[in-house]
């Protein structure tokens, strides 16, 4: 079994520096139609040289339809998606990119909006905060980074009419200006929902502490852009059945489901490999799964009725996938 998804070719129109080791990339139609429609919080796979396939969120007003707007962190530390970005990808370039995808929309019932980024993951948070602005909704912004040159859209902020609504954070600054998450987030308001994106080590932060405090669970939203999937002890071996056919695929220890349906000739679509973008989720008909990923909610896990075949694995000594 092979899943695809059809792809958009574009050029890149213009790549300019936004702050120290962030660029953004601006994606335009090869033949000039207009792109597909997208909401705040969506994101687009770009297909990199070489193979490589990486998440990046739209950054720019989701009303405009001739332009996509990416900005991309080059981190020495990542897995070559951002580097190729950064020493590959020139004006001019055409590229292979998949349609918009939502996995972090907005909650348009919600009375107040409270959105938290850290770093690069300002790239949705700074699309939801436009959106929130010319609808007129109630919100506020908290931006932390490193300093102010590692800043993206810095200027773009302070030239919007929600500027008074953003305050800055960074860490090599005065301690007064620092973010208080815990002050920040000490007292959950009814119909207020709470948004973040950025490292891992933030959002743990950001989630823990609201978590800690009483938010529930329906008012929180994340995107986490980058996963760290970490072998255990009591990871062993297990079967996966196919639903539809009967076979049975044993996944020895140190290998990941999709690769060892690969193995045998089934192909699941990919793309983080990290349990991060939800590309891979299969639904599970039986057993129970050892989620390791960061993108089902903890009340998504633990239904046990779907799982991330790219990182997760079994407690059961069979998962039968929908497959």
């Amino acid at each position: 079994m092979s899943t695809t998804t059809s792809t958009l070719s574009v050029r890149v129109a213009r790549k300019q520096p936004e702050a120290v080791d962030i660029a953004t990339f601006e994606l335009v139609s090869v033949n000039g139609s207009a792109l597909p429609a997208f909401s705040a919080g969506s994101h687009v796979d770009v297909h990199l040289p070489g193979g490589p396939t990486r998440q990046y969120s739209l950054c720019n007003a989701p009303s405009e339809s001739d332009r996509y707007l990416i900005g991309v962190l080059r981190d020495p530390a990542s897995r070559g998606g951002s580097e190729a970005m950064h020493a590959q990808i020139a004006e001019g370039q055409l590229l292979q990119i998949s349609a918009p995808r939502n996995h972090f929309p907005l909650a348009h019932d919600a009375k107040r909006h409270l959105l938290l980024a850290g770093g690069i993951g300002v790239t949705p948070i700074l699309c939801m905060a436009e959106r929130l602005a010319n609808m007129g909704a109630d919100f506020e912004m908290h931006y932390c980074t490193r300093s102010p040159e590692r800043t993206a859209f810095r200027q773009r902020i302070a030239a919007s009419s929600f500027a008074p609504k953003v305050s800055f954070h960074f860490d090599d600054g005065a301690a007064g200006q620092k973010l208080d998450l815990a002050g920040l987030l000490a007292a959950p308001a009814s119909g207020t929902h709470l948004y973040v994106c950025g490292p891992k080590g933030f959002m743990d932060a950001v989630l823990g502490t609201a978590r800690a405090s009483g938010w529930p669970e329906a008012q929180l939203h994340y995107e986490f852009f980058a996963g760290t999937v970490t072998a255990s002890s009591s990871d062993a071996s297990f079967e996966v059945q196919l639903a539809s056919s009967g076979k049975v695929v044993v996944v020895r220890t140190g290998k990941t489901v999709v690769q060892a349906l690969a193995d045998a000739g089934v192909e699941v679509q990919v793309s983080c490999e990290q349990g991060v973008c939800g590309t891979c989720l299969t639904r599970v008909l039986q057993g129970t799964p050892d989620h390791k990923d960061m993108y089902l909610t903890p009340e998504e896990q633990a239904a046990n009725d779907q799982f991330t075949p790219c990182c997760s694995r079994s407690l059961s000594p069979r998962l039968v996938l929908d497959l």
